[in-house]
């Protein structure tokens, strides 16, 4: 099988490179394959996602994703982060799961990740007024729907579905769909809540949320809070899933160019992301859950500067080895 690794920017190169050491030891029969992405693929090339990119991510079997941003392509008209948007496009991967999960909080927050906002049309008018465009399609909304709930039900059977029905016609479009695919699982439990409500019990009752299914933006802002409640984007990992062809998995964190080249990055984002791609790109359950349980005494043992500890990446790295080798 093969893993097109996209390092991109910053820290991006050096979590990239530890997930790929991680990878010789547990499952060194998968094909590694690194290809130019987000800063440094404009900086080469002129654009964040070359052609070449995105035909091998679309061969691939799976795509692990570093960081994109650097910092002179800030206010740019060619960004690194359009190189995100377009693979998410090309691989249609619209479904994004971002788990967070501490002590008594154990939740998915499953973002719709091809529509809305970020897709939408934009632009400026002749009078100076800029515009970003809100839209989803009912079948944008009920493929997310079914497959937050095919989630839940392999959860603990508990959805909140997070909309502005209040305000917003797009949500009301929301409401009604999710309502309608919710008639096919009669064994999941559904309930509709609005953003700035869920923002806030987030952060009052975490404990409460099992799964919480929501579009492009409000999924955008409440995993990374859902993150920031169970240690931080450091320790937050993600997948972005299609009905066809690999997923992109990816830690939530940027590229990080304060500390990058230091050598004291964070790399349990990458591996739990690369845990992810395991099971839910690669079918390998087993590996996946070796290559957790080896984080989780990781981070105990060697912890990095962003925890409070003093191990370099290498440090921390070389910790999730050992600790697969027991």
């Amino acid at each position: 099988m093969k893993v097109v690794c996209l390092p991109g920017d910053g820290i991006g190169a050096e979590v990239t490179a530890a997930a790929q050491d991680v990878l010789a030891v547990l499952a060194p029969d998968l094909e590694l394959e690194d290809h130019l992405f987000g800063g440094a693929a404009i900086l080469a090339t002129g654009t964040p996602c070359p052609d070449e990119t995105r035909d091998a991510c679309l061969a691939a079997d799976a795509v692990l994703l570093g960081a994109v941003g650097l910092p002179q392509f800030d206010a740019a008209d060619v960004r690194p982060e359009q190189g995100l948007l377009a693979i998410r496009r090309a691989l249609d991967v619209y479904a994004n799961l971002r788990p967070a999960r501490q002590g008594p909080i154990d939740l998915m927050v499953v973002r719709e990740l091809v529509g809305g906002l970020y897709f939408g049309e934009k632009g400026t008018r002749d009078d100076g007024t800029v515009f970003d465009t809100c839209e989803y399609h009912p079948s944008q909304v009920e493929r997310i729907a079914r497959r937050g709930f095919e989630i839940a039900r392999g959860r603990r059977g508990r959805i909140a579905s997070v909309d502005k029905a209040n305000v917003l016609e797009t949500s009301r479009l929301w409401r009604r769909v999710v309502t309608d695919v919710a008639a096919d699982y009669p064994d999941v439990e559904l309930e509709h809540l609005l953003v700035d409500s869920v923002a806030m019990r987030l952060v009052t009752d975490p404990e409460y949320f099992d799964v919480i299914l929501t579009e492009n933006t409000f999924g955008d802002i409440l995993s990374d809070e859902a993150s920031a409640l169970t240690g931080g984007l450091g320790l937050a990992a993600s997948a972005s899933l299609g009905d066809d062809g690999p997923g992109i998995f990816e830690p939530v964190h940027g590229s990080a160019p304060d500390i990058a080249g230091r050598g004291i990055a964070n790399p349990a984002a990458m591996l739990r992301s690369t845990a992810l791609m395991l099971d839910h790109g690669l079918g390998r359950p087993e590996d996946a859950q070796m290559l957790s349980a080896a984080v989780d005494a990781a981070l105990e043992q060697a912890p990095t500067p962003d925890l409070g500890g003093s191990a370099t990446t290498a440090d921390m790295t070389a910790a999730v080895v050992e600790a697969l080798a027991r």
